[in-house]
């Protein structure tokens, strides 16, 4: 690798606000707000809609979509006289 056009890779917190869970890794991503982690060092974090402790793939609490009524609506509109 060249020195000096690679960003900074350096720990990082996200945390995930919804289901109240965050997560230290590495990353390039920076932020202004700092976080004390569990190990008294201090870390920046940037907050994340969705991780794997929110996602319904992840939690197995998916929605049910309601696809038979969207067919038959479809059919109503579009179907054959």
């Amino acid at each position: 690798m060249r020195p000096g056009i690679h960003p900074e890779y350096r720990p990082v917190v996200f945390r995930d606000r919804a289901a109240d869970f965050a997560f230290l890794t590495r990353s390039t991503a920076t932020s202004d707000r700092t976080i004390e982690w569990t190990d008294g060092n201090t870390y920046p974090v940037i907050d994340v809609e969705v991780s794997s402790a929110s996602h319904p793939f992840y939690t197995g609490r998916g929605r049910v979509i309601d696809t038979a009524g969207r067919v038959e609506r479809f059919q109503r509109r579009y179907g054959r006289s």
